[in-house]
């Protein structure tokens, strides 16, 4: 039996409705939206930029497997792994502190990964030491009244905070990457 006028345009335009979900303007329409944006920033980005945003993302994503699978000695170990020294007399400055903190904070908010200030503070800290900048890693812990014991870790270049340094006037310094030299 064949189908009524009315009932086979209902399905066309039902049939058109879903295809054109997945048309080139549909497509489009999500691409200048959130990922699109998202995509023309970073291509408007130079060839350095995006390398260095490569770079803190994969320091990123180390610095959480190292903390979720080593011990923290081993991890602290690392992080005091080079010495001030040696850093700082190739010190480029502040420049190299700028793009880094940049590129480890817009690395850390597109990442599918929780991230907090142990591994922003141990990427930080590894690039600008790569890069000769000498920095300190900072381990405080404050008693907060709704958590309990609160840790944070923050970076600084010459006794100046660089990232995490916000909220450290809080917290009680236990230890310091690499360790000053004794006097």
């Amino acid at each position: 039996m064949a189908s009524s006028l009315p009932e086979r345009t209902r399905r066309i335009k039902a049939s058109a409705q879903v295809h054109d979900r997945y048309t080139s303007a549909a497509v489009g329409s999500w691409l200048r939206n959130d990922v699109g944006s998202k995509l023309r920033r970073l291509m408007e980005l130079g060839w350095g930029e995006r390398l260095l945003l490569a770079e803190a993302a994969g320091a990123l994503v180390l610095a959480s497997v190292a903390i979720r699978m080593l011990p923290f000695r081993r991890v602290v170990r690392a992080a005091g792994s080079g010495s001030p020294a040696e850093a700082t007399a190739a010190d480029a400055g502040a420049a190299d502190i700028r793009r880094v903190k940049w590129a480890v904070e817009a690395s850390a908010r597109y990442l599918p990964l929780k991230l907090v200030c142990f591994q922003k503070g141990l990427a930080v800290h590894k690039l600008l030491q790569r890069r000769g900048v000498a920095t300190s890693l900072h381990y405080g812990v404050a008693q907060d009244p709704d958590q309990g014991l609160a840790a944070h870790v923050w970076v600084t270049h010459r006794g100046q905070p660089i990232i995490g340094g916000e909220e450290a006037s809080r917290f009680t310094c236990l230890a310091t990457f690499p360790a000053a030299a004794p006097s």
